[in-house]
């Protein structure tokens, strides 16, 4: 059976064209979802592999429903060309570290796992922030609004004084955004997609929470590959460096040859001969 590769996007198309480069396989079809903000779209092309843009484009805000929304777009869609054996979310800026053959043969020794990180198996005064407290202007998180800023930390400290909490009923979980999930899965998340978008409006950064919160409260459970390591659940060799997301350089290339991540993000074009070694561990 296929694998559907669903991508985020919304810059460095140099490194998303290496991408879709890397996956253009017969056994894979590609679908990409590039932000609304985005006037002119890419020229993207894959010779052997399926290749889909999503049309109905969402404007997407760091930390903001959006995402979530940008994510089910790209589900839907792949779902309605499916079904796929797995569902690969990658972000534009990603790159896989091994070969379709290494992939496809890794993911059938292990079918039906589910590939999902999980950084809390508990909730923590974190998740009770960013999902139990109502947030306003998310969309606009980044603005350099005073008067924004000043209301919505004002409104969070307003709930936290008086113990005001939502969602106090569901077992939420965290981990990283970036999943390679069954079909069985993606269906469970598209038959809850009303829920999750009343559950997570006006929370933060539901993009680390729906997916992980989903699984672990669905016949799915059982089936996820790790809950101890974030990255080693989802296969992702993913930059954090003392709590902050860097961009892989030249100095990690031993680093990224030796891990045994399927994936890893997040890269940038500055240096070119770098990529094109990155690039080659997938010809391998």
């Amino acid at each position: 059976m296929k694998h559907a590769y669903l991508i985020l996007a919304h810059n460095e198309f140099d490194i998303l064209k290496a991408l879709v480069s890397c996956l253009d396989d017969g056994r894979n079809d590609i679908f990409v979802h590039i932000d609304s903000k985005v006037n002119e779209l890419p020229d993207l092309y894959a010779a052997k592999a399926g290749f889909y843009f999503v049309e109905n484009r969402v404007d997407v805000r760091w930390g903001d429903l959006s995402v979530v929304e940008a994510e089910y777009a790209l589900f839907e869609k792949a779902k309605q060309n499916g079904p796929y054996q797995y569902y690969h979310l990658l972000s534009g800026v990603d790159l896989p570290l091994k070969s379709q053959d290494y992939i496809h043969d890794f993911c059938d020794k292990n079918e039906g796992k589910e590939f999902i990180g999980y950084t809390l198996t508990e909730i923590t005064p974190e998740v009770v922030r960013k999902v139990q407290r109502w947030h306003l202007f998310l969309e606009d998180f980044k603005n350099k609004s005073t008067l924004k800023r000043i209301i919505r930390a004002s409104y969070i400290k307003f709930q936290e004084i008086f113990g005001i909490k939502r969602n106090k009923d569901v077992n939420f979980k965290k981990g990283s955004q970036w999943v390679s999930i069954t079909d069985g899965l993606v269906g469970w998340i598209l038959e809850n997609k009303e829920w999750v978008m009343k559950t997570f409006s006006h929370t933060f950064c539901a993009d680390e929470i729906f997916v992980q919160t989903l699984c672990w409260n669905s016949p799915y459970k059982d089936n996820i590959f790790n809950t101890d390591d974030d990255a080693a659940g989802c296969m992702r060799a993913i930059g954090w460096r003392n709590g902050r997301l860097e961009d892989w350089f030249a100095k990690d290339y031993d680093h990224l040859k030796n891990s045994p991540a399927l994936f890893a993000r997040k890269f940038n074009s500055r240096d070119w001969n770098f990529i094109e070694k990155v690039i080659s561990l997938s010809k391998l």
